[in-house]
């Protein structure tokens, strides 16, 4: 199956047939063809095909280390009209955030519904879930708070609901945000602290109010533990008040040292009687309480509840900008019971619900079609081309060209399959992906690895928080990916890191270098290899209309060093790897990662039996991106 021919083309199709464009010749016959005559889904197409072949060369110009590759999943788009970037924090109903990326149908999430003459935080349910690519708007408050929708999303503001953008005349005319407007509810919400032994310390500390030895020099992680510990037993939210109560004068000290370490204003009431407790409130109304929750996070949910509370705030929620990103981004939207949810601390309107199309992620990396493409038949191809007596036992290389662990996988899990045929015919393979929903097939790839080759990578260009928001917005955060090799190389499987791409005068300083490969080192990566950035045509011209907009200082630069080609200049490929190669060094990456499991070399395995043959050729050198 040739990459280049991987595509619908409405010329195959004989003049005047109705319907969607016919199936190229490198499907069988007999696709179900999907389509929706709804005005979400009009000019698009969902093909499950059965495709003839699924191991594919990669043609010789490709300069990639590996040789054969399965695609399950090709293409993906939408001609919808939505809505929020994936990474927008969603507060749940347990009082917590979760990325929109992550939600699910059935999820319970907070909304609101008007009470009396306020509008009031209710607990709702997840009703749908769903994702397109748009072009991108950057909505910025006063007080920080910045969201990336899609032009047609609306938030609710003090004169109603009102778009992204919109204008004042003609067609376009519809109610729109404008300098003038203030959001409704309480601004942005705090980061979640780590898990960390620290943050785990400080927690049991404020749980027994009385260790042995209070901390001489205690860390921000332990004192967000601590916070949550204390408030865990002897906290309480209700009416609308936030307190700790304690006997133990000093536990009660170190909350509101801490509490003033994290900005919190608090007052103190005295025991009412010498053997009484004091009392320390939480100043600053729901805002501070929600910053409290997220900021600490205490275990006992049913404390964090904000059930019943108007939207009212004193936060500054004024619309100082709205700002075109320049590129198209892929966006989430859920439709809930009271159709609407709050998102990044404002009230976000659903745009319609949807329920017959859900889990299609579509990667910001890609060029999508307008045509979705889903190999229903992967995973028997599979089975049926290992066992060919033509295949040779080559390396195969999956997620290189599109994520094979993207959204989509959720709802056809056609992975599992496949992972069972290679692991059946102990057959070397790796994944490479940004997702996580590769930890769900745990207990495959650990089974595989007993009888061959399991290669695992994931991908992390730069661990700066700004810098990946603005070059990489719509993909899992590096701490996220990270997470997905600390877990992978915890259970004896050892995960490599792709350091990719490194761009040049942005994240190839010393700096932000050692900052990203000691956190790779951190999470306990086999490896690390780093890729600069190169250009192909299409991504060159998105990437310098980006350019031009946000470091138009660096396109003289830029020009300079892709003058020859997509690639950046060999002297400079190697200064990067050498100074990669010696933060390696330093920091131990791979020093204590898990050693790749010895397993019974050569041979096929009979599916079924658990035994290999005799080796009828040798084995394969396993050759990927790791």
């Amino acid at each position: 199956m040739r990459w280049d021919t991987l595509r619908f083309d409405a010329e195959t199709q004989a003049p005047g047939t109705p319907g969607p464009p016919a199936v190229p010749a490198l499907f069988e016959q007999g696709s179900v063809t999907r389509t929706f005559d709804t005005p979400a889904f009009r000019g698009m197409t969902f093909f499950e095909v059965h495709a003839r072949s699924v191991i594919n060369r990669v043609p010789e110009a490709s300069r990639v280390p590996f040789r054969w590759t399965i695609n399950p999943y090709r293409g993906c788009s939408h001609a919808c009209r939505y809505c929020l970037w994936g990474e927008t924090p969603i507060l749940m109903a347990d009082g917590r955030t979760k990325p929109l990326a992550e939600v699910h149908v059935g999820d319970a999430v907070y909304g609101t519904a008007r009470r009396g003459r306020h509008r009031r935080y209710v607990a709702t349910t997840v009703l749908a879930h769903w994702q397109a690519v748009k072009p991108a708007y950057r909505v910025t408050l006063a007080d920080g708070t910045r969201l990336i929708a899609s032009a047609d999303h609306r938030f609710l503001t003090g004169r109603g609901w009102k778009y992204v953008t919109g204008a004042a005349r003609g067609a376009a005319r519809r109610p729109h945000l404008t300098p003038s407007n203030e959001l409704m509810g309480v601004g942005r919400f705090a980061e979640q602290p780590k898990d960390s032994p620290d943050y785990r310390r400080g927690y049991l500390c404020g749980t027994a109010q009385q260790p042995v030895h209070w901390p001489s020099a205690p860390s921000l992680d332990w004192r967000k533990g601590f916070l949550a510990g204390i408030f865990d037993a002897a906290g309480s939210c209700a009416g609308g008040v936030l307190r700790i109560s304690s006997t133990d004068r000093a536990a009660l000290g170190w909350a509101i040292a801490c509490l003033a370490s994290l900005g919190f204003g608090v007052t103190v009431a005295p025991a009412s009687h010498a053997n009484g407790p004091a009392v320390v409130r939480l100043r600053g109304g729901l805002r501070e309480r929600l910053r409290f929750f997220h900021t600490t996070d205490p275990a006992i949910t049913r404390k964090r509840t904000i059930e019943g509370a108007a939207i009212t705030s004193d936060a500054m929620l004024r619309v100082v900008a709205v700002e075109p990103l320049g590129f198209d981004l892929p966006m989430y939207d859920i439709t809930t019971g009271t159709g609407d949810f709050i998102a990044n601390g404002v009230v976000s309107h659903n745009c319609f619900a949807r329920n017959t199309h859900t889990y299609l992620d579509l990667d910001a990396g890609h060029d999508f079609d307008s045509k979705i493409v889903v190999k229903v038949n992967a995973p028997q191809l599979v089975r049926k081309e290992l066992g060919a007596a033509r295949w040779r036992g080559e390396p195969i290389a999956m997620g290189t060209n599109v994520d094979c662990y993207q959204r989509a996988e959720g709802r056809y899990r056609l992975m599992p399959g496949i992972l069972t045929a290679l692991r059946d015919y102990a057959n070397p393979f790796s994944i490479l992906t940004k997702g996580t929903l590769v930890l769900r097939d745990l207990d495959l790839l650990q089974q595989s690895a007993e009888v061959t080759d399991v290669g695992l990578a994931v991908s992390v260009g730069c661990t700066d928080e700004d810098l990946w928001r603005v070059l990489e917005p719509g993909t899992p955060s590096p701490a996220r990916r990270l997470g997905v090799c600390a877990t992978l190389t915890g259970v004896g499987l050892p995960c490599a890191v792709l350091m990719g791409p490194v761009v040049p005068f942005l994240s190839d300083s010393p700096a932000r270098l050692a900052d990203t490969v000691r956190q790779i080192a951190q999470a306990g990566a086999s490896s690390v290899t780093p890729i600069v950035l190169h250009l192909r045509p299409g991504a060159r011209e998105w990437f310098f209309q980006w350019l031009a907009e946000h470091e138009p200082g660096l396109v003289p630069r830029y020009r300079a060093m892709y003058a020859r080609g997509a690639y950046a200049p060999k002297a400079y490929q190697e200064r990067v790897a050498e100074q990669v190669r010696a933060l390696a060094r330093r920091y131990g990456v791979g020093r204590g990662a898990p050693r790749p499991r010895p397993h019974r070399a050569g041979g096929r395995q009979h599916p079924g039996t658990g035994h290999l043959t005799a080796p009828q050729r040798p084995q394969a050198v396993q050759a990927t991106l790791l």
